[in-house]
């Protein structure tokens, strides 16, 4: 049973909910719905938790969440103005257990002749069972996952249609990102259990600012938890000692610091049991990280070892710098 969000964290909905800003927020994951508290600090909030769904799709579709965004939208702006406000949409299209539209799958790969129950059965009989015995079983199940990227991709730029026939795009400040990766047999296994390698946490941000004349990359080291800070921001509103993270804007003022991430106290399909936590710390190209249930560590060279394969904390001479980045943090939630 997950636990209900504790009243000592501050929601950046509620920060804002407070500052006058009309806040609304539209996802189907379970995890965070009104029952563990998530509800906090909006005006309107839709968690899909009251929907019939089935097997093969355990959540509500992206499409279906445009057309719920759309229609609040409307009702926002019907009157020819509208007051600031935060939008949040959770899309859950690209997740298990991979059941993609047959014309997202002919986008990736056509030769793919699998119907939903087949897709279905790769979920309980490989996916939950964590079996990557079949290297090629694997790619397929890969190939389902990057479908469903197609799936969301078209309905964010669903998404960017809505707001831009309300003329709503050109006055709005939007942020693309997710909350995990998916493995696919990277370090022997499948899915997102608890643990921090790139694959799992290295995800997209990606920020739309409309009055930005052209495209720019930043190499920055960047995290999740900078989203929040850069939100307050840019509503003008003062910054939130709770909050960790640091503003992204002006991206050349970002200062040069670490990132963390975190799987504390987390039951999926395939945890058992009383969890234990697990952690990383990153700065630069150096990655170090921490499993509690066999207190090992990991430290990797990201610029010579992208892909997380030969463990270097025996020998690193920073290996000890990067261990008390992590020591202060385990079991912190905890005490």
């Amino acid at each position: 049973m997950e636990e209900i969000l504790s009243e000592k964290r501050i929601l950046v909905s509620e920060v804002l909910k407070r500052a006058g800003i009309v806040t609304a927020a539209f996802h189907s994951n379970p995890h965070i719905s009104e029952v563990f508290g998530w509800e906090r600090g909006w005006d309107v909030f839709y968690d899909s938790m009251d929907e019939d769904v089935d097997d093969e799709v355990p959540y509500i579709k992206a499409q279906e969440i445009n057309k719920k965004v759309a229609t609040w939208l409307s009702s926002h702006i019907e009157i020819g103005q509208y007051k600031r406000f935060f939008l949040w949409l959770h899309y859950m299209d690209i997740h298990e257990p991979y059941i993609p539209d047959r014309k997202y799958i002919e986008m990736i790969d056509p030769s793919i002749d699998l119907t939903p129950k087949d897709m279905l059965r790769l979920f309980n009989d490989v996916l939950l069972k964590r079996d990557v015995s079949d290297k090629g079983v694997v790619e397929v199940m890969k190939k389902l996952y990057w479908a469903h990227i197609r799936e969301v991709d078209e309905a964010v730029e669903g998404f960017f249609g809505i707001l831009r026939e309300r003329d709503l795009l050109d006055n709005s400040v939007v942020f693309i990102t997710s909350d995990h990766g998916d493995e696919f047999g990277e370090h022997g296994g499948l899915s997102h259990d608890g643990k921090m390698y790139s694959e799992l946490v290295h995800v997209p941000l990606v920020i739309h600012e409309p009055d930005r004349e052209s495209g720019l990359v930043c190499d920055s080291l960047v995290s999740i938890i900078d989203i929040p800070p850069t939100i307050i921001q840019i509503f003008g509103l003062n910054r939130v000692e709770a909050f960790e993270g640091c503003s992204l804007f002006p991206s050349e003022e970002y200062p040069e610091k670490g990132v963390f991430g975190e799987a504390v106290d987390k039951h999926g399909s395939f945890e058992e049991g009383d969890e234990k936590e697990v952690h990383y710390y990153r700065e630069m190209d150096l990655k170090i990280i921490y499993r509690e249930r066999d207190d090992s560590w990991e430290l990797y060279d990201l610029r010579s070892d992208p892909g997380e394969a030969h463990n270097i904390i025996e020998t690193s001479p920073a290996a000890e710098k990067m261990k008390e980045k992590i020591r202060p943090r385990v079991r912190r939630y905890k005490e």
